[in-house]
């Protein structure tokens, strides 16, 4: 698959059982449909809710990895965090976004262990030029 951010391929990691696509170029990191409950249950955390009305930003359109569909942006959680969406594929994250999910979504002392593990998990394999 290539990336919606700036078309590099991205590549598939496994954490804890989900399948994490994740570009080394940009940061960006796709998770598929139903991934992010999966990783919040885990957790304990609550899936946060999609802020209702229309979501604007200053982002290009993105198209959806998978069908190659534009993706609508969707504001998530209290601090609005602006996400694209494919409805019937899944979610991007740009750089340090499903950190801030995550962070927000889970008890504070068990998500900054499971996002150090994730940014350990992408530093060890993605190391900058190697």
């Amino acid at each position: 698959m290539n990336c919606p951010q700036c078309d590099g391929i991205l590549a598939t990691l496994e954490f804890d059982r989900i399948e994490i696509d994740y570009c080394s170029g940009c940061g960006g990191i796709w998770l598929d449909s139903g991934e992010l409950k999966v990783l919040l249950d885990r957790e304990g955390g609550d899936i946060l809710p999609k802020v209702p009305g229309c979501a604007q930003g200053k982002e290009k359109k993105r198209t959806c990895p998978i069908c190659l569909r534009g993706m609508k942006k969707v504001l998530m959680g209290r601090n609005r965090i602006l996400l694209d969406e494919c409805p019937g594929h899944g979610l991007w994250f740009d750089s340090g976004e499903l950190i801030r999910i995550l962070e927000e979504a889970c008890a504070k002392g068990r998500a900054q262990e499971r996002t150090d593990s994730l940014v350990q998990l992408l530093d060890e394999v993605f190391v900058p030029g190697s």
